[in-house]
């Protein structure tokens, strides 16, 4: 066992860290994708299971980004439009909170200004890195596998039960 599986004396009400830490406890179950660490957590708290006491860990982190499509012109200064909208489109209705008698001049101009800067800049930051990247992408941070740590007060209760939910599941299927 590693450092992280170690059994340390608890108070029944255990502060959560602050600054990033290693996972304590012990494990109880293992799963192939977040999903079913959930259901297993959401299964022990429906037992009344002390779920302060679990810790779900991705193990083997990895990096993958997804690729969306192709960028171009026309698609970067789309999404720029309608995020300089949005923006904009906010700016001028705080302002014409603030000063009412502008009416709706001041959330035209908003809406204007979001566009057009946004716009400006998003052309500027695309034509100076276009060589560079030209797809459009999502970036997740995913697990090869999730444990699902109790502490030690509790492991044995916790192993039976996802044991009974294994075997549940299995005989359903």
């Amino acid at each position: 066992m590693t450092e992280a599986f170690t059994q340390t004396t608890f108070s029944q009400q255990q502060a959560r860290p602050q600054f990033p830490t290693l996972p304590t406890g012990w494990p109880i179950g293992s799963y192939e994708s977040y999903e079913q660490a959930q259901q297993a957590v959401d299964h022990l708290a429906h037992a009344d299971f002390p779920v302060t006491d679990v810790t779900i860990v991705g193990v083997q982190p990895m990096l993958v980004e997804r690729i969306a499509g192709k960028m171009s012109w026309s698609r970067m200064l789309s999404s720029a439009a309608m995020s300089g909208a949005v923006f904009g489109l906010f700016l001028g209705l705080v302002l014409s909170m603030l000063n009412p008698a502008a009416g709706l001049l001041s959330i035209v101009l908003g809406l204007a200004a979001g566009v057009v800067f946004n716009v400006a800049f998003g052309a500027l930051g695309y034509a100076a890195n276009r060589n560079k990247r030209g797809f459009i992408s999502q970036s997740q941070l995913v697990a090869q596998r999730y444990d699902v740590l109790s502490q030690p007060r509790n492991a044995e209760k916790g192993r039976q039960l996802l044991a009974d939910l294994a075997a549940r599941s299995a005989f359903n299927h």
